[in-house]
């Protein structure tokens, strides 16, 4: 059924006729959104809506007003990388919705289904980590950025308590250690974050990466983004083991493409922050408010549970090094 609060907010938009009923199709959105494509006679657009309680069996609730900073986030991005982000349409922050273009998967598609399918080129990765690292670099010691995506709030609520402060309820002999890293982030303001660099969240275009889904928009720390990313290869090693070589291959050259770019500090810090973290966020994908969905069995979560667990006691200085050590203890 289609939500006559959407249908008002697209008709005083101007996106749709005054009269028109468009067909609407429900798109996944992951936890946090509602997400539809609206077909028009000219052509299909796409409509995102932020929920206030996300859907996740643990109870997890965020302000909607994300849904702006997110908008807000490809405009950004549009000034540094135009062909980096789809096209805002149009924005209704009372209603706390927007538009954007309807991005066709058969042109762009899902980086994780190409990942999942085994279609995993250190190309597509390597591009990856280039565009981030050029977000990072052109938004890096902006005041004017700063002041725009000062939403301290709003990270914590869906990155930093969900992720490692909740993480530590199933871990805490490790609370200590994932208060630090919970800290650590908070205080590094370095640049613009994206929150959520997910293979999900990346679409394979034609002229390079498209990033969705920037609800957790902040100005901060860059070794979030990298090591957020740079998790989810890693994880699909055990999911799809066969293609493990190659996702260890597409984590490297993701990683020296981006750290190509870095030069806004010191990159030996950078990486050793988001070494660092990746014990972290590699736990909460198992025992945090939002676990990977494709890991399931228990054997597998405790291969991940062992490894960040190892990495958050002593953890690596280095990104190859944070590789080696989840090698070594994932092995069968």
């Amino acid at each position: 059924m289609i939500d006559p609060e959407i249908l008002r907010s697209l008709r005083s938009l101007g996106v749709i006729g005054p009269n028109e009923v468009p067909a609407f199709r429900p798109l996944e959105g992951g936890v946090s959104s509602d997400i539809w494509r609206v077909d028009r006679p000219d052509g299909s657009i796409c409509v995102k809506r932020a929920l206030a309680r996300l859907r996740t069996e643990k109870e997890w609730h965020a302000p909607v007003s994300r849904n702006a900073s997110e908008a807000d986030w490809i405009r950004t991005v549009a000034g540094i990388l135009p062909d980096a982000v789809p096209r805002l349409i149009a924005e209704d922050q009372e209603r706390g919705l927007f538009v954007m273009e309807y991005l066709d998967p058969d042109v762009h598609p899902v980086w994780k289904a190409q990942l999942r399918d085994g279609v995993i080129s250190t190309d597509t990765a390597a591009l990856v980590g280039a565009a981030l690292g050029t977000i990072h670099a052109a938004a890096a010691g902006s005041d004017r950025i700063a002041r725009r995506f000062a939403n301290d709030g709003i990270f914590h609520a869906i990155r930093i308590e969900p992720y490692l402060l909740r993480t530590a309820e199933s871990h805490p002999d490790l609370g200590d250690a994932l208060a630090g890293l919970a800290e650590t982030t908070a205080a590094a303001r370095k640049t613009l974050v994206h929150g959520d660099v997910s293979p999900k969240n990346i679409l394979a275009g034609p002229r390079g990466p498209v990033f969705l889904d920037a609800e957790c928009a902040w100005y901060g720390d860059p070794a979030f983004d990298i090591g957020f990313c740079l998790n989810h290869l890693l994880l699909k090693c055990i999911w799809r083991p066969q293609f493990a070589d190659a996702y260890v291959e597409a984590f490297a050259a993701l990683a020296a493409a981006y750290f190509g770019h870095v030069d806004w500090e010191s990159p030996s810090r950078l990486e050793a922050r988001a070494a660092a973290l990746l014990g972290g966020l590699m736990l909460a994908r198992i025992d945090g408010a939002s676990p990977v969905e494709y890991l399931t069995a228990e054997p597998d979560r405790d291969r991940v549970r062992r490894a960040a667990r190892r990495a958050l006691r002593d953890p690596p200085e280095t990104l190859a090094g944070f590789c080696r050590l989840f090698r070594s203890e994932t092995a069968p």
